[in-house]
């Protein structure tokens, strides 16, 4: 459904839209961009679907030490300025990118990662994020979650974050902090005035949703109602599995994860009675690469594959968990990662989609968001080819699929 008819036209950038005699000339119609609204994705499964997202790459352009690749892509000891026969860049990961290494607040790769989201039937993403202490990369994950939300709303998917509680016993420990509590204090006013507020974040019974990864530093109700103080509504809070009782009764439920012992942990998980609320995970396996990029041991290994995403994926869709978590995204150092790799390309989307029951989206539209992220980058300073571009988004979001292939297919 087109916004009540609006239009935007890219005046400043023809002559046709110039004033002349004090008045405008009629617009060109062959020059405006229709912005749709974003159309929800008919589904078969009622379960919400969520996904992990790292927002945590950089490149050299937008790394903040100029001229170095960000150390998710490089751990200790990778290069990637050294490309093989295929121009295949040497990174720290056992899988590949399809796009290649990229930045995480490209908003290239943010709109084709949304976009892919979107049409294989995830309903929203929850953003693992470090808080707002200046430390390591921290700020610069905090910057890329931002990029992230600002489009979040026009693809019409929903968000929340996943606090990285750790990262305060880090800070302390580097003498950057001397309050611990008042240091996540400070963390949960500035989720509650960036983020919570927001139309898109996720909510739970009217509350927003915010899990923890873990807990790791604040490990008893006292700690965590006093982290929650200064918020004016207490979120929805999730902790790892077996770990709520650290909350207390600050705890709304658990999340699954991903653990060595695989299928019987979230057998166990799912079949334990449990008097708070359960999100499932599926996940692909779990190849980490630290021990090969020199950041310490590699904890364990499950076969990165199909077969496993497809086993996860049923077992989290035959429990009584009401939410799911795709774990994850796009974790290259753990290997955990669903978007499209050169190994598996579409497959761990397109298993997602059949699992879901997604209802007339297929595999030429996955690799039709590749297209527009391919021709973003191939026409990045063509001011007509960047107007079909946009145009092709719109389509997208509102499902209008064939439109948007066709538009590409002559854009390219």
């Amino acid at each position: 459904m087109k916004l009540k008819g609006i239009v935007i036209l890219l005046c400043a950038l023809f002559s046709s839209c110039k004033k002349s005699g004090g008045d405008s000339n009629p617009p060109d119609k062959s020059k405006e961009i229709t912005v749709y609204e974003p159309q929800r994705v008919n589904k078969t499964v009622d379960k919400k679907v969520y996904v992990h997202l790292m927002p945590w790459f950089e490149d050299k352009t937008t790394n903040d030490q100029a001229g170095k690749w960000g150390q998710h892509w490089t751990m200790a000891n990778k290069n990637p300025d050294i490309t093989d026969g295929n121009g295949i860049r040497q990174i720290a990961a056992h899988y590949y990118p399809l796009t290649g290494p990229y930045a995480s607040g490209d908003p290239d790769i943010i709109e084709y990662q949304l976009l892919l989201m979107k049409l294989s039937g995830i309903d929203g993403v929850v953003i693992d994020w470090p808080g707002i202490t200046k430390l390591y990369d921290y700020p610069l994950l905090v910057r890329n979650t931002e990029k992230f939300i600002e489009l979040i709303g026009k693809v019409g998917l929903n968000f929340a974050i996943v606090y990285e509680d750790q990262n305060i016993n880090i800070a302390f420990d580097n003498k950057v902090i001397t309050n611990k509590i008042g240091a996540a204090q400070g963390d949960m006013t500035y989720m509650e005035t960036k983020y919570f507020k927001n139309s898109n974040y996720i909510k739970i019974d009217g509350k927003p949703l915010l899990l923890v990864f873990g807990p790791q530093t604040f490990q008893s109700e006292s700690e965590w109602t006093q982290v929650f103080a200064p918020l004016n509504t207490k979120p929805a809070f999730f902790t790892l599995w077996n770990e709520s009782n650290e909350a207390g009764k600050n705890a709304s439920g658990e999340f699954a994860w991903v653990y060595k012992n695989h299928l019987d942990d979230l057998n166990g998980f799912y079949s334990k009675t449990y008097s708070g609320i359960k999100i499932s995970s599926a996940y692909p396996g779990f190849h980490a690469f630290y021990q090969e990029g020199g950041w310490g041991t590699n904890p364990f290994k499950i076969d990165v594959s199909l077969q496993t995403f497809s086993q996860t994926l049923d077992l989290a869709l035959q429990s009584n968990a009401p939410y799911m978590q795709l774990v994850t995204w796009n974790d290259y150092g753990e290997g955990t990662m669903i978007e499209p790799t050169q190994q598996f390309q579409y497959g761990f989307l397109t298993i997602l989609q059949n699992k879901l029951g997604v209802q007339n989206i297929k595999e030429e539209d996955l690799k039709a968001v590749s297209l527009l992220y391919e021709l973003r980058k191939k026409y990045k300073a063509n001011t007509e080819k960047k107007k079909n571009l946009d145009q092709a988004f719109y389509y997208f979001v509102s499902l209008k699929l064939s439109e948007a292939r066709s538009l590409l297919e002559t854009t390219k």
